[in-house]
């Protein structure tokens, strides 16, 4: 076929009729030389055929052909890249013995992460990202990463992929969305504008999530749009009834997922069973939820700190499925029922008035460097049971999804943020050895009371902190030790456009690093 000659071999018709109304294309592929339904479905409909050769259809070995035939040739604009190729065809597979497919020795395993070959992943989708950047310059492209929070994707993905699935695939059950939301929903400097926390698809209009189970439907969708994961809908639009279409159709929400400042929410009350989840709007305003995980209902208390709002001045909240408002000064208390989420925008007097705490901005942060060395399994994910191994064997293993990496508002293992005895409701939690990128636009100062999480040891040494404008050194503070009160540092960044927070640690060891505070960080005009 001749680059960008359509005949009944090429997909260009059908993208030219996409793009004519308005719409992008998506094409599917994965990193290895076979796709998922080839390796993971039980029977083989509309699976490829012909030799082994035929029948590899990944990118393996020939990416640049590839990118180059999806996007030049056939006028593709998105691609998703699965890995199962590089995961489930060991020698001893099944369909290698028997023949069909090449073995394709395993890079990931699923359960370990010392068994995954993290450099040799992310090579291969780094070749993927440089194809897309030399077929489409600029970034006129999206990349989806799919990985399942494998290979330490958390840490990389971000600086190659425009969305990455945080977990393992999702299924219509009330505890496998669980699964995916908790896999996504702390990793909130993890995302940022052009590259998402991907929980998966929605499954609203299916299993517990059907039109019979509408309380489960809007907290699906509702939570989905508060952590930025992408809204595709998992469900025949041509089955759409009234009840699913005002889910699917409200505006409002969707509007929380689309909007241009880019802050996955923030969790503000974390427990077992209730969640509060609020996200900075760009227009100043917040996003809030209020997640009623359990099956019993629930009383709960929103404050006005939780909203980083002043307690003394009124706050106003929009429900966003009712349109009723809510008027209160301080705190004010609701009733969840079971699996109910309460979706509001909030209005009110913000408690720092000339700029911004960072832990409102995420989208602002990037942890260019988390610190993380010891790679460990993420113990606060729910563990449902799949639709694919039921309860056979001892229950869904612990799988890796990256824990300890840097937190708004929280310690890096989700403690509350603490130290020298002080408590702090805001703030970044990191490890020492971390370097965060923040976004300046126009703010003049930066400030912070920095220190040595409470949560470490004692015999960590001490901590250096340091401020960069632009790569330039602007202010730093030595000796930071356990158990002493936080520090005050500041730094006049004015004309700056990248400010970088460093954490240095200077003894101790250097196998588990000291988690460390950057207490009320906030840009100052």
């Amino acid at each position: 076929m001749a680059g960008g000659q359509a005949d009944d071999t090429s997909f260009r018709p059908l993208t030219d009729r996409l793009h004519a109304m308005g719409l992008k294309a998506g094409i599917y592929s994965d990193m290895g030389r076979n796709s998922c339904g080839q390796i993971y479905t039980a029977d083989f409909k509309n699976q490829p055929e012909g030799s082994v050769a035929e029948r590899e259809i990944g990118l393996y070995g020939h990416v640049d052909q590839d990118i180059r035939l999806f996007f030049e040739e056939w006028g593709f604009d998105l691609i998703k890249v699965d890995g199962c190729g590089i995961r489930g065809l060991p020698a001893d597979s099944p369909r290698v013995r028997s023949g069909l497919y090449r073995a394709f020795p395993s890079l990931i395993d699923m359960q370990s992460i010392g068994r995954t070959d993290v450099a040799a992943v992310r090579a291969l989708y780094t070749s993927v990202a440089d194809a897309l950047e030399r077929e489409r310059p600029g970034g006129d492209y999206l990349l989806s990463l799919c990985l399942w929070g494998s290979a330490d994707v958390r840490a990389w993905g971000k600086d190659l992929g425009n969305i990455s699935r945080t977990s393992d695939d999702i299924t219509p059950h009330w505890g496998r969305m669980l699964t995916n939301f908790d896999t996504a929903a702390r990793r909130e400097l993890y995302a940022h504008p052009g590259s998402w926390n991907d929980a998966d698809m929605l499954f609203v209009g299916q299993g517990d999530f059907d039109e019979a189970h509408p309380t489960e439907a809007r907290s699906h969708f509702a939570l989905w749009a508060m952590i930025n994961s992408p809204l595709v809908i998992g469900y025949d639009l041509r089955k759409l009834t009234p009840g699913l279409r005002a889910i699917f159709g409200n505006t409002d929400i969707i509007a929380l997922n689309q909007d241009p400042a880019g802050n996955q929410a923030v969790i503000a009350y974390d427990s077992d069973d209730v969640q509060f989840l609020v996200k900075t709007l760009a227009d100043g305003t917040k996003g809030v939820a209020l997640f009623n995980r359990s099956a019993v209902p629930a009383t709960v208390t929103l404050n006005a700190g939780q909203l980083k709002f002043r307690d003394d001045a009124a706050i106003t909240l929009t429900d966003l499925w009712t349109r009723a408002t809510t008027r209160f000064t301080g705190k004010q208390d609701f009733t969840l029922a079971p699996h109910q989420t309460l979706i509001f925008r909030a209005s009110g007097a913000r408690r720092l008035a000339d700029g911004l705490f960072l832990s409102e901005q995420p989208g602002r942060v990037n942890p260019a460097v988390d610190g993380v060395i010891a790679r460990r399994p993420d113990p606060t994910i729910h563990h449902s049971v799949t639709a694919w191994s039921g309860t056979r064997g001892a229950g869904e293993h612990v799988q890796y999804s990256g824990w300890g990496g840097s937190r708004a508002d929280r310690a890096v293992f989700g403690q509350v943020l603490r130290v020298g005895g002080t408590d702090y409701d805001t703030g970044l939690g990191v490890l020492a050895g971390s370097r965060l990128e923040v976004r300046n636009t126009g703010f003049r100062r930066f400030a912070a009371e920095v220190g040595m999480d409470d949560a470490a040891a004692q015999a960590r040494g001490t901590l250096r902190f340091e401020i960069y404008g632009d790569g330039k050194l602007l202010a730093s503070t030595d000796g930071v030790a356990f158990d002493r009160a936080a520090r005050p540092l500041t730094a006049d960044v004015a004309g700056v456009r990248i400010i970088e927070l460093v954490t240095r640690a200077t003894g101790g060891s250097t196998d588990d690093p000291a988690p460390a505070v950057w207490a009320n960080a906030r840009l100052l005009r």
